[in-house]
């Protein structure tokens, strides 16, 4: 089974690296750690000399295996071949790798790096008994608000409170990256007292960005693309990021898509649920509750059952599933959640 890679950055007892390492999923943040921390537990603090970064676009599988099975005169007992975007390089390779992983060399450790990694394959299914299989996917906003607190006092030496943890995520969104750098720019402007408040990330971290976003947000669910439309464009212009918008936009959307949900089971056993109801167990908080009800009757039933389908859709895509602009994507999911548009993706 693979580990996921918040828990195998947060070992405290040093691993022992097997000779095939492979570290998969679509957060690149993630990615760029797990291989970091890899580099630390074979090598310590260094040592260029027994390591090897190489692009799998253009990398030849002979001299790969010839570094893995040689050792630096001038470095340490292990050689460390990195591999970056080696998906192409597995599908041209795959026998030979499939050969190798089964009596690797003991002088070297392969590190691939990819995007993609299937269960069903020969390679998984070997390598989860002989090797070590990082998944790096976005974590799941629960364990990603505990892992934040623990990344800001580890690497900033700043206290994020839990309600600062859960503010930062619903603004900014999953994306570890971006939500480092937020962290980097709180914990130097906590200064001394290396403290970070709920009020200190809206007042920096939201700011005019996060009333536009809602703003944004408020005139799509109301029905009103072209207002809709006029404050992505300023977002846009702004230089804000796409995956950053998708955040709050996906924090809210998730929410009503829940309540949807609620609706139709309890119809579906012949019982009655107000929309009111469901909103709050889905968890709209009273002070909004007016709003996101004429939100949600606006959105209607049919559009509600799909927006769990057009946020996966939006969210994949700007991490290259498509080839469509950040922006026209963006353009497309406020269109689907305007009421006068009608969609055209399911």
């Amino acid at each position: 089974m693979a580990l996921s890679a918040l828990d195998f950055l947060s070992v405290k007892t040093e691993p022992t690296i097997p000779a095939v390492v492979i570290c998969f999923g679509e957060d690149d943040f993630l990615r760029r750690l797990v291989r970091k921390r890899i580099r630390k537990f074979i090598f310590g603090e260094g040592d260029d000399f027994s390591s090897r970064t190489v692009s799998g676009k253009d990398a030849d599988l002979a001299i790969v295996m010839d570094d893995l099975r040689t050792v630096s005169m001038f470095g340490a007992e292990r050689t460390l071949v990195l591999m970056d975007a080696a998906d192409d390089f597995v599908t041209q390779h795959r026998t030979a790798l499939e050969s190798y992983v089964q009596k690797p060399s003991s002088a070297g450790v392969l590190v691939l790096d990819v995007r993609k990694w299937p269960k069903n394959t020969r390679l998984y299914k070997t390598l989860d008994k002989t090797g070590m299989q990082i998944d790096c996917a976005a974590p799941k906003p629960g364990k990603l608000r505990g892992w934040l607190s623990k990344w800001s006092s580890s690497q900033y030496g700043a206290k994020l409170d839990g309600a600062a943890a859960e503010s930062l995520v619903e603004i900014i969104g999953s994306e570890l990256g971006l939500l480092d750098q937020e962290l980097a720019k709180l914990a130097a402007y906590a200064g001394a007292e290396q403290k970070i408040t709920a009020e200190m990330v809206r007042d920096l971290v939201g700011g005019w960005r996060a009333k536009t976003t809602w703003e944004m947000l408020d005139a799509a669910l109301g029905g009103d693309a072209r207002e809709a439309l006029t404050q992505l464009d300023r977002l846009l212009n702004a230089g804000e990021h796409p995956v950053a918008l998708l955040g709050p936009i996906g924090f809210t959307l998730r929410r009503f898509a829940t309540a949807a949900r609620t609706i139709d089971r309890m119809q579906s056993t012949g019982k009655r649920i107000t929309v009111r109801d469901a909103l709050s167990q889905a968890g709209i908080k009273p002070f909004v509750m007016a709003k996101s009800e004429a939100q949600l009757r606006q959105i209607g039933p049919v559009r509600a059952a799909r927006l769990d389908r057009w946020l996966l859709n939006a969210d994949l895509d700007l991490k290259g599933a498509s080839r469509l602009a950040p922006r026209m994507i963006l353009e497309r999911l406020v269109c689907q959640l305007s009421r006068s548009v009608k969609p055209q993706r399911t």
